[in-house]
């Protein structure tokens, strides 16, 4: 599998980086998970618009799918060669409605529909091109996913938006590279099922048994390189901080 991190920045884009975006291919396939601000602009430096083969969404916050939004106009308004037929979109129930909330101004009830093939997420595995895809619920204040993706014998995971999560650390277990969020500061901010620290993350790792750790969501105001830091402290393994444009071959 080759990942490349269109985006990685938390809440909201930093100077450097959209907001969460992953690319994932094998075997010919992409796969996208999550599309949050500004990456749409930056998703086309790595393919193309239409090139894309589906869509996983870990939740519905804007950091995570807003950008779905410009994706639809891409898809619905093409001109050059007819509109772009329907792309299968994972996520969460509410997917197709908050989209559309978010538009605001669709054509009619049925215009998502016809670019977005939704299909709602349940705990479970399912598969996606080449892709075997586990999705289990993590701790966030809304309906959300962490995933483990597994291709030709390797496993990439995706902690998704959450808080500590003995879920998580199930999902991850044994995996290859553990692709994790890490938006708050240890000793600093203490809000109960929300997001990880660096520690956490380190933590969550070292109990998992994970190959290798990627910090990821990390916002503008929080400092990657203390959360580097404590990730490190507690977890033995390779410890990256994910940066815009950074590919790995898991």
């Amino acid at each position: 599998m080759k990942l490349t991190v269109v985006g990685c920045s938390g809440s909201f884009p930093s100077a450097e980086s959209a907001c969460s975006s992953y690319l994932i291919e094998a075997d010919g396939f992409r796969l996208l998970l999550d599309m949050g601000n500004g990456a749409l602009g930056e998703l086309q430096r790595h393919c193309g618009l239409y090139d894309l083969d589906a869509v996983l969404l870990s939740h519905l916050h804007p950091d995570h799918f807003i950008d779905m939004c410009g994706y639809f106009v891409a898809r619905y308004y093409r001109h050059d060669g007819g509109r772009a037929e329907a792309i299968p979109v994972y996520g969460p129930e509410d997917t197709e409605r908050r989209l559309v909330q978010a538009y605001d101004d669709v054509p009619d009830d049925k215009s998502m529909r016809e670019v977005f093939d939704f299909r709602t997420l349940t705990p479970g595995s399912f598969q996606i091109g080449p892709f075997t895809i586990r999705a289990e619920r993590v701790c966030h204040p809304v309906e959300a996913y962490g995933f483990r993706i597994e291709c030709d014998g390797r496993s990439l995971v995706y902690s998704g938006d959450t808080g500590p999560c003995e879920a998580l650390v199930d999902l991850a277990r044994g995996g290859d590279l553990f692709l994790c969020e890490a938006a708050f500061t240890h000793g600093k901010e203490d809000i109960p099922g929300l997001h990880l620290n660096g520690r956490e993350a380190g933590e969550h790792a070292l109990r998992a048994g994970v190959g290798a750790l990627v910090l990821t969501h990390v916002p503008p105001w929080t400092d990657p390189q203390i959360n580097q830091r404590d990730a490190q402290a507690v977890f033995g393994g390779p410890v990256e901080l994910a940066k815009a444009g950074a590919v790995y071959e898991v």
